[in-house]
C-alpha cells in the first residue's frame, strides 16, 4: 500500500464557507466549525491509481457493465448555444482511467496528472486500500481557502494577480477555443500552492467529497445529472469565466455516485 503524497494538517477552527455572490447552490455564506484534520497535498494521480490497480486487480465503474465507457469532453467546431452541454459532452465507449478519450488514447495520459473517469465507488475503494478517506465538503473548502478568510479565490481577491494565471482553468472561448493548447488534466503542481501548501485545490479536475449534494446541479462543465448526488469541489480545466466561474473554494456541483467523466478526480484525507 502506497498512499498518494504527503499530508498537510489543517487547524481546527471556525471557517467561512459558501458564498452569497455567485451561484444559488453556494448560498448562504456562513461560518462553520471544522475539527482539525489532515488532507493530501495533491490529488490522486494516474500513477498513484495505477499502483492501486496493480496491487488489487480492481476494475473501475467505467470498465464494467454492458456498455463500458465514460463521459468525455469534446471541443466544438465553433461557438455554440451554451445552454445545452450535450454539444460538448459525449459518452465514449471504452473511455476509462487507462484510456481517457477512448480506445487508443492511453498515449495522451500524463502519469503525474490527476486520475479521472473514477466514480465515488472507485474513490472509496482506493481510500480503503490506502487506509484513507475522502474529506467532507466542509473540510475540503476550509483547506482550499488556504488560511484566507473570505476572499472569492483561494489566492485572494483577484482572479489573475499581476496578470498571473493561478490555476489550470479554461482560457479562450468555451467550448471551442482553448488558448493554451489542448484542454485536459495537467500534471499536478504547475500552478502555485495555496496558503497551506496544497496543490491544485482549484482547477484541473473536480474533486469528490464524502458529503451529499442537496440541490439539482446546473453546471455545463459537467453532464446534466439528477437523483441522489455527492458534492464535488474546486472546478476543473473546463471552468470558464464567461460560463462556469466555479474556480473558487465556495463553488460546488452535484455528481451521481456512479457517474464518471474526464474532469473529475479525488483527493484523500487521513482517517
Amino acid at each position: 500500500m502506497e498512499p498518494a503524497g504527503d499530508f498537510v494538517a489543517i487547524p481546527a477552527g471556525t471557517y467561512r464557507l459558501g458564498s452569497d455572490d455567485h451561484y444559488a447552490e453556494e448560498r448562504p455564506a456562513r461560518h462553520e466549525t471544522v475539527a482539525g484534520f489532515s488532507i493530501a497535498r495533491r490529488p490522486v494521480t494516474w500513477r498513484d491509481f495505477a499502483r492501486f490497480i496493480a496491487a488489487t486487480g480492481y476494475v473501475t465503474t467505467a470498465e464494467q457493465g454492458e456498455r463500458p465507457g465514460s463521459a468525455v469532453f469534446t471541443m466544438t467546431a465553433g461557438p455554440v448555444d451554451l445552454h445545452d452541454p450535450r454539444q460538448w459532452w459525449r459518452f465514449i465507449e471504452g473511455a476509462n482511467w487507462r484510456e481517457p478519450e477512448g480506445p487508443g488514447s492511453a498515449g495522451t495520459l500524463d502519469p503525474e496528472a490527476p486520475v479521472t473517469h473514477v466514480s465515488m465507488e472507485d474513490a472509496a475503494a482506493y481510500c480503503a486500500w490506502a487506509g484513507l478517506r475522502l474529506p467532507s465538503e466542509a473540510e475540503w473548502e476550509a483547506a482550499a481557502r488556504g488560511g484566507i478568510g473570505d476572499a472569492p479565490y483561494a489566492w485572494g481577491d483577484r482572479f489573475m494577480p499581476e496578470g498571473r494565471l493561478m490555476a489550470h482553468v479554461w482560457t479562450g472561448a468555451f467550448p471551442w477555443y482553448f488558448a493554451r493548447g489542448t484542454p485536459g488534466p495537467a500534471p499536478v503542481g504547475l500552478y502555485p500552492a495555496n496558503g497551506y501548501g496544497l496543490l491544485d485545490m482549484i482547477g484541473n479536475v473536480w474533486e469528490l467529497t464524502a458529503s451529499p449534494f442537496e440541490r439539482a446541479s446546473a453546471c455545463g462543465c459537467r453532464p446534466a445529472v439528477a437523483g441522489a448526488l455527492v458534492a464535488a469541489k474546486g472546478g476543473s480545466f473546463l471552468c470558464a469565466g464567461e460560463y462556469c466561474l466555479r474556480y473558487r473554494p465556495a463553488a460546488r456541483i452535484g455528481i451521481r455516485p456512479g457517474d464518471t467523466s474526464s474532469n473529475v478526480g479525488f483527493r484523500c484525507a487521513l482517517p
